[in-house]
């Protein structure tokens, strides 16, 4: 069913503020757009839209501006899918595959998705809560002393040191650690404590050491905050005219383990595109008022989820954009996007590709990847910009930022990473 008009008029002058970031008026709208009415009819549409709180006036004698209620409109009907084209793959792709690291990759994806945007990206490392147990190696280091060795599924290298006296012997020590690989193989670290617990009654002469490998899973689960945040992009926010109202966003930038809670929950809380959006009081932290923060999580990824397909279909409500061409989902850009070709020059201007007045930067073919389990992601990627973000391209670059990590992990759990 279409929507009406004055719903195509809002996302017109959306469109147009995110390129412009000028309030827009009903003149600038008929002139630009095949609206097919009057600019006085516009006029009226936009009083209404004003009254309804999707709009504001910020000046009498000025157009119009989005509210937070305005870009959550646009933002909700963002669905339709771009494929990437494969020059975009294939920089992508070659951006990435030089790291020499889990953590290099991790740095490189934020820088990646920074040149992109023009934005703050943020990308966390994978949690050690949902990290899932691969292998297990026990190695004794003294008479008195273990070292217990995880390896898990993200491609981290998990160590603590355990106490036995007497410490057990050779045969026991290879024993236990060939039953608990087997018994404890993609467990998380809690699932797995409890899973060594319940060994102990089949196994009583290795009661200590069983629980004592419980508790460092136990202390490997717990140790949240461990996982770093790698952030690019910054400098970016001094270079724009609205920094009075990016200036708190400095401030937040700071308080990494509020971003990390605010982006991780988003990440698991998100559409069927797998990305989350926040925008200014939504995020529930006052010095993000005036920004928007789009986030995906990268890893495993539920299996009930399903991906919508990729096709050029037009919005779920039948209404194409208002600027006159399929408006670009969760997963698309708009017409300012540029073709990516993605170097490694630090000096290159923020948000500017190498080349090409070309189609979208989307997101790619295929799920968030992962074996099919029942799991959620086990870290996020996200950007930061101003509330007059362009959301269509910042999904879709999140998006495939996302998914190029989750194929990444995947290689360092095949043992391909280094």
């Amino acid at each position: 069913m279409a929507q009406p008009r004055r719903m195509v008029v809002l996302r017109a002058i959306v469109e147009d503020y995110i390129r412009s970031q000028e309030p827009i008026g009903s003149a600038a709208l008929t002139k630009k757009h095949d609206l097919g009415v009057s600019s006085a009819t516009i006029r009226n549409d936009m009083a209404s839209l004003e009254e309804e709180g999707y709009l504001i006036q910020p000046h009498t004698s000025s157009g119009r501006i989005p509210t937070e209620k305005g870009y959550r409109y646009f933002v909700d009907r963002l669905s339709t899918v771009v494929p990437l084209s494969d020059a975009q793959r294939k920089g992508i792709a070659a951006f990435l595959s030089g790291s020499v690291s889990l953590q290099d990759t991790l740095q490189r994806a934020a820088r990646l998705l920074s040149h992109i945007t023009g934005q703050v990206a943020v990308v966390a490392s994978p949690s050690p809560a949902k990290a899932k147990v691969l292998r297990v190696q026990i190695v004794p280091v003294s008479s008195t002393l273990l070292l217990i060795v995880v390896i898990t599924d993200a491609g981290n290298v998990a160590q603590h040191t355990l106490a036995l006296s007497p410490q057990p012997t050779d045969i026991t020590l290879a024993d236990v650690g060939s039953v608990v690989n087997g018994a404890c193989l993609g467990l998380t670290f809690a699932q797995a404590a409890e899973r060594v617990r319940s060994l102990k009654s089949s196994r009583r002469e290795s009661v200590a050491l069983l629980e004592g490998l419980a508790q460092v899973f136990e202390a490997m689960g717990d140790n949240e905050r461990s996982s770093e945040l790698y952030m690019a992009g910054a400098s970016h926010l001094a270079h724009r005219r609205d920094i009075a109202d990016m200036a708190p966003l400095f401030d937040a930038l700071e308080e990494q383990i509020v971003l990390m809670k605010l982006m991780s929950a988003l990440s698991e809380d998100t559409d069927a595109y797998g990305v989350g959006v926040a925008i200014g009081s939504e995020t529930h932290t006052p010095e993000l008022l005036h920004a928007s923060v789009v986030t995906s999580g990268y890893g495993n990824s539920p299996a009930s989820r399903t991906e919508p397909a990729e096709s050029d279909a037009g919005h779920e409500d039948g209404g194409g954009s208002a600027l006159g061409g399929a408006a670009h989902a969760n997963t698309a850009q708009t017409g300012m996007a540029r073709e990516l070709r993605i170097t490694d020059d630090a000096d290159a201007e923020p948000g500017k590709m190498d080349d090409g007045d070309s189609v979208a930067m989307p997101s790619l073919d295929g799920g968030l990847g992962g074996s099919g389990e029942s799991s959620g992601p086990v870290a996020f990627v996200g950007s930061i910009g101003p509330t007059h973000m362009d959301y269509a391209a910042t999904i879709a670059a999140v998006r495939a930022v996302a998914r190029y990590l989750t194929r990444a992990i995947s290689s360092y759990d095949d043992g391909d990473g280094n």
